[in-house]
């Protein structure tokens, strides 16, 4: 069934006073008050929405600031430590290094297992059996 065309017309005209007694009897001015007074209270509470969001992101942006700072600390730390212990270990590598050479010395110059190294008197190097020095070792 279709709406003759006065209908329509009829709907448009009283469609405004309908829906004003809806909104509790009130006539369309004072709803229309109500409804710009509601929607200055809510851009009001937006603004204040969006402070309070800008405050929070500069308070997250300090934080991370400090946590930057506390990361560069800490890897400077670690820095100095790995330093240190590089330096540990090469002082340790050359004392090996030169001791290995000096007990290698010791195995080539007296490498004859008839040879007898007397820790207490230096140069004495005899041979076992026959008690003479060896030629070269003194």
């Amino acid at each position: 069934m279709a709406l003759a065309q006065e209908d329509i017309q009829f709907i448009k005209d009283h469609l405004g006073s309908w829906l004003a007694e809806q909104s509790l009897g009130k006539p369309p001015a004072v709803y229309e008050i109500e409804l710009r007074e509601r929607m200055v209270r809510v851009e009001e509470e937006l603004k204040h929405q969006r402070e309070l969001i800008k405050t929070l992101i500069e308070q997250m942006d300090k934080r991370f600031d400090a946590v930057d700072k506390r990361f560069d600390s800490m890897q400077k730390q670690m820095d100095q430590r790995f330093d240190a212990l590089i330096r540990h270990i090469d002082r340790f590598m050359i004392g090996s290094f030169a001791t290995t050479l000096t007990v290698g010395g010791l195995v080539h110059r007296c490498g004859n297992p008839e040879t007898v190294v007397s820790l207490t008197r230096p140069g004495a190097y005899r041979h076992r059996s026959s008690g003479r020095a060896w030629p070269g070792l003194r």
